[in-house]
């Protein structure tokens, strides 16, 4: 066994996870885990650098050393909470910080005309720094290679799923409620088929995010501030209109399109245009808590469709098809019990079913990818990302 460490920091922003893995050719072993959240400073500079806005380059640069030494404070933490050197760990495997993803050329430059634009990912995090501080090789820029490629870039932790969590003989999905969602799906092992996989649209983002607006609060705990509202159809409606959602795979998004302002417009929209809204709801006067149950069910509604679409059924109870979730959205008791209702037709639940925590998956999945590099194995899945073809993704930067 060789033990790697893998940092990640979602779209939420929710905190920095280091996870320690043994791995070896055939298994993928949690051994332990740490936290730490950005300062506020820096994660006020992240939320600003989703967005377009003045000093950008500047703010970029210092954020890019200040989040690499975020994941170099999480990686000695996890060393000293396991009594472990720098010299036990093989690698680092580093994610970075996500602040722009645009892998279909949909953006706009002030300098470039259309033709010249090309799709882009950006994550940051100097791995060079995280090398310097920890002491441990660093395997980082896990998906430029596949956007070099054609790929979208994302979702990359498919082929880590399937070498992880694949059954033996149950179609399984594992569905990751981070900022964004996203689902894999997993064949039984015995039909060596390759996994799928795909971005379903927002997770937590647009939850968070109402309710900091509103209440000051930084997610909505078990879900039940949208517990206590109730859904609004045809707002509901209205958002289900957005074309992202009527996309075939391969396809990824971010916080670029779905965002406050996405949802503020979507609101200011449909709601004087209706003709059929009770009095309570004239002139945008909805709820916020009936706007945050909509947002809840926009979220298990857009998952639970996709996985009707994909995942077979069976028949026979014993080779029901599972539908696991991690992230941080497997927390919120709301969206479970939707995600449960939704979904009667399969066995719905979180990872602690397949013997780890659900906020360690992501984590260990880049874990994985260093070892997957170090070890020359093709890591991204094309069907997936729509790369044209396999390749070992990543990148090596050397300890000092």
């Amino acid at each position: 066994m060789a033990k790697y460490i893998g940092l990640m920091s979602g779209t939420s922003m929710d905190g920095v996870d280091a996870v320690l893995c043994d791995i070896t050719e055939t298994s993928c072993t949690t051994l332990s885990a740490h936290t730490i959240p950005y300062s506020s400073e820096l994660l006020h500079a992240l939320n600003d650098l989703c967005s377009e806005g003045p000093d950008e380059l500047n703010t970029l640069s210092i954020a890019d050393r200040l989040v690499a030494e975020t994941f170099s404070e999480v990686t000695l933490a996890l060393l000293d909470k396991n009594n472990l050197k720098a010299s036990d760990i093989t690698a680092i495997g580093s994610h970075g910080q996500t602040v722009r993803h645009y892998p279909n050329s949909d953006v706009m430059s002030a300098h470039f005309s259309s033709p010249s634009i090309r799709g882009f990912t950006c994550q940051i995090g100097d791995p060079n720094t995280i090398a310097v501080l920890t002491g441990i090789d660093v395997v980082a820029d896990f998906r430029r290679k596949d956007i070099a490629l054609g790929g979208q870039g994302a979702p990359l932790v498919p082929a880590f799923h399937n070498a992880a969590f694949a059954s033996k003989n149950k179609y399984r999905a594992l569905v990751n409620i981070g900022g964004i969602a996203n689902i894999s799906l997993l064949a039984p092992k015995r039909n060596s088929t390759p996994p799928k996989g795909f971005d379903t649209g927002p997770g937590n983002t647009l939850m968070d995010q109402w309710i900091s607006l509103h209440l000051n609060e930084s997610f909505d705990k078990d879900g039940a501030w949208a517990a206590s509202g109730q859904c609004h159809s045809g707002l509901l409606g209205r958002l289900l209109l957005d074309n992202y959602f009527a996309l075939p795979p391969p396809k990824s998004t971010g916080r670029e399109h779905f965002n406050i302002d996405w949802l503020s417009n979507a609101l200011a929209d449909y709601f004087p245009s209706s003709a059929d809204l009770q009095s309570d709801e004239e002139n945008n006067n909805l709820a916020p808590e009936d706007v945050q149950a909509t947002l809840l069910t926009l979220t298990g509604s857009t998952i639970a469709q996709e996985i009707k679409n994909h995942l077979p059924k069976a028949s026979d109870a014993k080779l029901q098809s599972e539908v696991i979730v991690c992230g941080g959205g497997a927390f919120n008791k709301a969206l479970m019990a939707y995600l449960n209702n939704a979904l009667s037709d399969y066995a719905v639940a979180d990872s602690y079913a397949l013997g780890i925590h659900p906020q360690q998956v992501e984590g260990s999945a880049f874990a994985w990818l260093a070892h997957a590099f170090i070890n020359d194995i093709p890591s991204n899945v094309p069907k997936v990302t729509g790369a044209s073809r396999s390749t070992v993704l990543g990148a090596l930067f050397k300890k000092a």
